[in-house]
C-alpha cells in the first residue's frame, strides 16, 4: 500500500510543479498587447465607446493574477466628441490566484494614476454619462462575506464570494465639470484617495484630498477628509466613523481672502434598506463659531426628512466680524455685539427648513419662537418671534447732539430701512411673520408691548405696527409699499393717542421745550426710489391736537405786554429761562401736496389770548412761510356773554428754515403815530443792547426766540 501511495503523491507533486512552472512562464510566453484589438472591440460592443490603449499592458500570473496598464483613452458619447470622456495615465490591479479556488477574492492594492474625467451637460440638459448606465446590463450577485477561519463548510451551490481589497490609491486625478445648461463650470483637481485594506463589515481608513476651482466666483476650495468607512456584504448599510473634514475657502471676495471650516462627526450610519440616516456628534467650527447637532433622517428615497437638536455655542460676533475682515462701525455701547448664542430644533425636507423651539440671545436680548424657509427656488419665509427687550441705540453710532436728530416715526423708520435695500431684492421678498417685543428703545425713545406684522409677496410689502404703551399713550401705524411698477409707491398711516410730549422730547432731543398731551394722525402717500423723490411726491393729510400744553423758554404774553409798555420807556426786560406760555388747546390740520405742507386752521387758546395761524412748510427745501395772528382777551366769557377780544391783532411771521427759523413780531398796530417816534428814538439808543440780549436768549433758551425779540423792536 505504501508504494502505490508514494506513486500517487509523486504524480500529484509533478502535476503541481508543471502547473506552477506554466503559470510562472506564461507571462513570458503570452503578450497581452497582442489582444488590444479584441479588448477595444469588446468595450465598443459593450458600452458603445471607443477605447484607445496607447500604453503597454503588462500581465502577471502567479501568485497574483494581475494586469498593469499604461495610458488609455475612453471616447465620449455622441455629440460630445470635442474631448475624451476619460483618460488614464497608469493603473494596476491584481487578484491572488489560489484563493479563487476557495471562492475568495483577494485583490492587492488598486492603483489609479492620472485619471481625468470630463463630465459635460449640454444646453439642452443632456449629459455625457447616462448612456453608460443604459448601454450595458450587467447581472451580478451581491457578494457575501465568508471569513477564512469560520470553520463553516462551503456550499458549492452558493455563488457568493468573499472579497478583500488590499487598498485603493487614486493619485493626481482630475474632474472637469461643464454644465452648459446652467452655465456652471468647475475644475476638481489634485484628487488623491488612499485607503487601507478593505473587507466587508470591517472599518476601512480613508484619506481624501482635492481642490475645487470655480471660475465664475473665482473661489478655490481645498478639501481634506479622513474617516473610517464600513459597509456590509449586502451593500445596504454604510457607516462613517470619526469623520474629519476640513475646507479652506480662498478668493478675493472672501473677507480676509481666506476662510477655514472644520466638520467633525463621531458617527454617520446610513441604512438603505430602511431608508434612514443617523448623524451623531456633529460639530462644525469656523472662526470662533461652533455649531453642534444630532440629526436623524428618514424616507430618503421618496420624501426625505431630517430632524434633530442644533446648538450654536456662545461667541463674540464682533470678534468674528473682525476675523472675517469686516469693519465694525463705532457704536454707542462698546460692549454691544459681543455675545450671541442659539438653540433650536431642526426639521428639514427637500422643500423646507423649519427652526422650531428657537431660543436666541444677542447681548441682553432674548428671542424665542419659530421660523420657516420653504420653496428654495423662490424662498418663502414665515416667522413668529417673541423678544423680551431690545436697546437698538447700543448698536447705533454715537450721538453728539440729540437736538439735531430729525423727527421720525416707526413707519418712516421702516420705510427708510426698506429703501436701503435693492429694489429687485424687495420685489422678490416672500415673507409672512409677526414679532412681539416687550420693550424697545430706539433714538432715545422707549415703547412697550410692541407688535409688528410683516407681509411681502409679489412686490407688495405691508406692515402693521403698534405700541400699547408709548409715553403714557399709545401708537398705531401701517405701511404699504408697492414695488410692482418701475417707481415704488408708498402709503403710510400713523396715529398717536394721549402721548405725553415732554418726556418724549427729553428722550429724543435731550431737552423738552414743550409739555402737554398730544393726539395726532397722518395719512400720507408718495412714490420714488429714494428719500428725495419721496419728499417731492408726498401727498396726504395731518391732524393734531395738543391739550394743556406749555411752550417753555419764553412768555408770549409778557413780550406783548412789554411791547405795549414801551410807550412809557421802561427798561428792556429779558425773558427768564423759566418763562413759559400756557395753552389750553392747540389744534389744526394740514394737507401735503407734492411735498408742500399747508396749514390754514391752526387754533391755539390760552387764558389771555387766542391765536390763529396759517402758512406752509416745504419739505423739499425745508423753507418756512407761516403767520400767527394773536388777539388778546378783553373780557372773559360769562354764563350769558361770550368772551370779547381786542380789535387789534398782533402778527408774528415765521420764516427761515427748519433748522434756522426766524421770527418777526409786528407791533405797529399797537402804537399811535404820537408814540412811534418815541419808540424809534428808544430803539436807536438801545439797538446794540437789544441785539446783545437777544443773542443771550438764543444761547440760553434756544435759537429763534432772540429773533422774536429783535422783531419786536424792529423799526416799522
Amino acid at each position: 500500500m505504501g508504494k502505490p501511495f508514494k506513486i500517487i503523491l509523486s504524480i500529484i507533486a509533478a502535476m503541481f510543479f508543471v502547473v506552477a512552472i506554466t503559470l510562472i512562464t506564461l507571462p513570458f510566453v503570452i503578450d497581452p498587447n497582442n489582444f488590444k484589438p479584441e479588448i477595444t472591440a469588446a468595450v465598443k460592443e459593450k458600452i458603445g465607446r471607443d477605447l484607445t490603449l496607447t500604453g503597454e499592458l503588462t500581465l502577471s500570473i502567479f501568485p497574483w493574477l494581475g494586469i498593469s496598464t499604461g495610458q488609455m483613452v475612453l471616447g465620449n458619447a455622441a455629440g460630445f466628441q470635442e474631448r475624451p470622456f476619460a483618460t488614464l495615465e497608469e493603473s494596476t490591479i491584481k487578484v491572488k490566484l489560489l484563493p479563487l479556488l476557495a471562492k475568495k477574492i483577494e485583490i492587492s492594492r488598486i492603483i489609479v494614476k492620472g485619471l481625468v474625467l470630463n463630465l459635460t451637460k449640454n444646453s439642452q440638459g443632456v449629459n455625457n454619462w447616462s448612456d453608460l448606465s443604459t448601454s450595458a446590463t450587467i447581472k451580478t450577485t451581491s457578494p457575501t462575506i465568508n471569513t477564512i477561519n469560520n470553520g463553516a463548510k462551503t456550499d458549492d451551490s452558493n455563488t457568493s464570494l468573499a472579497l478583500t481589497i488590499g487598498g485603493i490609491a487614486v493619485e493626481s486625478a482630475q474632474i472637469n465639470w461643464d454644465d452648459q445648461h446652467s452655465e456652471k463650470h468647475l475644475l476638481i483637481k489634485d484628487v488623491n484617495l488612499n485607503s487601507d485594506q478593505f473587507s466587508y463589515d470591517q472599518p476601512v481608513a480613508i484619506d481624501l484630498s482635492l481642490v475645487v476651482l470655480n471660475p465664475e466666483t473665482k473661489l478655490t476650495e481645498s478639501i481634506k477628509l479622513t474617516t473610517g468607512f464600513t459597509i456590509n456584504e449586502r451593500l445596504d448599510t454604510l457607516i462613517l466613523s470619526h469623520s474629519d473634514l476640513q475646507i479652506i475657502l480662498t478668493g478675493e471676495s472672501i473677507p480676509g481672502k481666506s476662510l477655514t471650516a472644520t466638520l467633525n462627526v463621531t458617527a454617520t450610519a446610513l441604512d438603505l434598506a430602511k431608508q434612514t440616516i443617523n448623524v451623531s456628534g456633529l460639530v462644525l467650527k469656523s472662526k470662533d463659531v461652533t455649531l453642534a447637532a444630532e440629526i436623524t433622517g428618514s424616507s430618503l428615497d421618496d420624501k426625505p426628512s431630517f430632524q434633530g437638536p442644533v446648538s450654536i455655542a456662545a461667541f463674540n460676533p464682533s470678534e468674528v466680524l473682525k476675523q472675517l475682515g469686516i469693519a465694525i462701525p463705532v457704536m454707542q455701547d462698546p460692549k454691544a455685539l459681543t455675545n450671541s448664542a442659539a438653540t433650536f430644533t431642526l426639521v428639514a425636507t427637500e422643500n423646507s427648513v423649519d427652526l422650531q423651539n428657537l431660543i436666541m440671545t444677542l447681548d441682553e436680548t432674548q428671542i424665542k419662537g419659530s421660523t420657516r424657509f420653504s420653496d428654495f427656488t423662490q424662498p418663502a419665509i414665515t416667522f413668529n418671534l417673541i423678544a423680551d427687550a431690545c436697546d437698538v441705540d447700543r448698536y447705533l453710532p454715537p450721538v453728539t447732539d440729540k437736538s439735531s436728530r430729525p423727527v421720525t416715526s416707526p413707519a418712516v423708520a421702516l420705510a427708510t430701512g426698506a429703501s436701503a435695500l435693492p429694489v429687485e431684492t424687495l420685489r422678490k421678498l416672500n415673507i409672512d411673520g409677526q414679532l412681539s417685543l416687550g420693550k424697545l428703545k430706539i433714538n432715545g425713545l422707549v415703547m412697550q408691548d410692541i407688535q409688528l406684522n410683516l407681509q411681502a409677496k409679489n412686490g407688495l410689502i405691508s406692515t402693521e405696527q403698534s405700541a400699547k404703551t408709548f409715553y403714557q399713550g399709545s401708537y398705531n401705524g401701517s405701511l404699504a409699499i408697492d414695488m410692482r411698477n418701475k417707481i415704488p409707491a408708498l402709503t403710510l398711516n400713523e396715529k398717536i393717542t394721549r402721548v405725553q410730549i415732554e418726556p418724549l422730547l427729553k428722550d429724543f432731543k435731550g431737552e423738552a421745550k414743550m409739555s402737554g398731551i398730544v393726539d395726532a394722525s397722518a395719512q400720507l402717500q408718495g412714490q420714488g426710489n429714494n428719500t428725495h423723490e419721496l419728499k417731492s411726491s408726498l401727498n396726504g393729510n395731518i391732524s393734531f391736537l395738543f391739550k394743556d400744553s406749555v411752550i417753555k423758554g419764553f412768555n408770549l404774553q409778557k413780550i406783548i405786554d412789554d411791547a405795549k409798555a414801551l410807550i412809557k420807556e421802561p427798561a428792556v426786560t429779558v425773558n427768564n429761562k423759566n418763562d413759559q406760555t400756557l395753552f389750553t388747546n392747540i389744534t389744526g390740520t394740514a394737507t401735503i401736496n407734492k411735498g408742500l405742507l399747508q396749514n390754514n386752521d391752526l387754533v391755539a387758546s390760552s387764558a389771555k389770548m387766542r391765536i390763529n395761524g396759517k402758512g406752509n412748510a416745504d419739505l423739499n427745501t425745508e423753507k418756512l412761510d407761516y403767520k400767527l395772528n394773536t388777539r388778546l382777551i378783553k373780557t372773559g366769557a360769562t354764563a350769558t356773554e361770550p368772551e370779547q377780544l381786542h380789535d387789534t391783532p398782533i402778527n408774528i411771521a415765521i420764516a427761515g428754515t427748519f433748522s434756522k427759523p426766524t421770527y418777526t413780531l409786528d407791533v405797529a398796530a399797537l402804537l399811535t403815530d404820537k408814540n412811534k417816534a418815541k419808540i424809534e428814538k428808544f430803539i436807536d439808543k438801545n439797538q446794540e443792547k437789544i441785539d446783545n440780549i437777544a443773542d443771550k436768549i438764543d444761547k440760553k433758551v434756544g435759537p429763534g426766540i432772540g429773533n422774536l425779540l429783535k422783531g419786536l423792536f424792529k423799526k416799522h
